[in-house]
């Protein structure tokens, strides 16, 4: 049955979601002027176990991303330049733009130092349009931090992302109501917030590849295969998403997890994937200025059954080779709890988390070329 957009537009709500376009490198260009249309990588050492926690465009059209190992990226950009982060600079201005955002409305949610949603749907009820004041954000921000900030404009949160990143960098796009259903077809289901790698395959084995695919599958297909998220699923496909802009909202853990298309039974390769995810991890810590204290592992065995084991530090922790440096003991002590030697899902986590004004920090003391390839 075809669904009509009227259905989606009970309890409508204006939300704008903003990203920061290569905060990071961004930044840097902008404090460094002789960066500027250079290929910049903001992460850790090439030579090391670095990763990359952000890069801007021109770095980008080599295919570097976030997360990428610093050396994977200088293989493939040798002529890029490296830079340690520097987190106050990157905090100063996140403040000085979430500052322009309470202009609008108090309802913001930061998800990190560079992306935040807004609900705007007060500041619209005298005839404001949210497009106007997503329009008003991205004047301001050029204009009093000189960085660009792109913003999607929709009825949800779910599509409202979606649409900041449908004209990235410096862009602004908006869905409404009458337009989401269409919108969202033809996108792959991995465009879908909460769609994994993993479940993608999954739904692919099925038969299901795009949203509209996803849509026209039961409810009760998709709840038999994934439970509780296959009835998400089923909502998002229809473009619903009840979820309220939490200004309070406090993030409790920062993790990565895979499950692997086929079983692993060799100790090293499996430290080396944690070591790996760990980096990952670390990249997504500077890029929300956050620290740590406790690491945590899971390990889930080919029977299904799952171990956590985890580790907590006297002080905070964010960097890539602190969180290493106890992944040997954490995945001695999970293999040794007598279940089955084959692994079928592996994830590092850091959970205790503040705001690491401290640890963090250490990194603006850092030479700004001190890493540059």
């Amino acid at each position: 049955m075809v669904e009509s957009a009227d259905s989606v537009m009970a309890d409508l709500r204006k939300i704008i979601h903003v990203d920061l376009d290569a905060f990071f490198a961004a930044v840097e260009q902008r404090d460094y002027p002789e960066l500027r249309g250079k290929p910049v990588i903001v992460g850790g050492d090439p030579a090391g176990r670095g990763v990359v926690a952000t890069c801007s465009y021109e770095a980008r059209h080599y295919g570097i991303h976030s997360a990428m190992t610093a050396a994977r990226a200088r293989s493939l950009c040798p002529q890029a330049i490296f830079l340690r982060p520097r987190m106050e600079a990157y905090r100063d201005s996140s403040r000085q733009i979430m500052t322009i955002l309470h202009r609008y409305t108090s309802l913001i949610e930061p998800l990190s130092l560079d992306e935040a949603f807004l609900d705007v749907t007060a500041a619209t009820a005298n005839g404001i349009l949210a497009v106007q004041i997503a329009r008003e954000i991205r004047a301001s921000v050029r204009q009093e931090t000189g960085l660009t900030i792109s913003a999607g404009v929709s009825y949800n949160k779910l599509l409202a992302k979606l649409a900041s990143d449908w004209r990235k960098p410096d862009g602004l796009f908006v869905i409404p109501p009458e337009k989401g259903l269409a919108f969202l077809s033809p996108l792959s289901v991995g465009k879908l917030h909460g769609v994994g790698p993993a479940t993608v395959k999954k739904l692919s084995a099925m038969g299901i590849h795009t949203v509209l695919d996803l849509r026209n599958t039961p409810r009760e297909t998709l709840i038999a295969q994934f439970g509780k998220a296959g009835a998400w699923f089923a909502e998002i496909a229809r473009g619903r998403d009840h979820r309220p802009v939490q200004p309070s909202r406090a993030r409790k853990s920062v993790g990565v997890e895979r499950t692997f298309p086929q079983n692993l039974e060799d100790r090293h390769r499996m430290l080396s994937i944690l070591q790996e995810m760990a980096g990952q991890v670390s990249a997504h810590l500077q890029a929300q200025g956050l620290a740590g204290r406790t690491v945590g592992i899971k390990v889930r065995f080919a029977d299904f059954t799952t171990v956590t084991r985890a580790y907590s530090y006297s002080q905070s922790i964010w960097r890539p080779e602190t969180i290493h440096a106890c992944l040997p003991g954490l995945l001695d002590k999970a293999l040794s709890s007598g279940s089955p030697p084959s692994i079928r899902l592996l994830g590092v986590t850091v959970s205790s988390l503040n705001k690491g004004e401290e640890s963090l920090s250490n990194a603006g003391q850092m030479n700004l070329l001190a890493s540059e390839a």
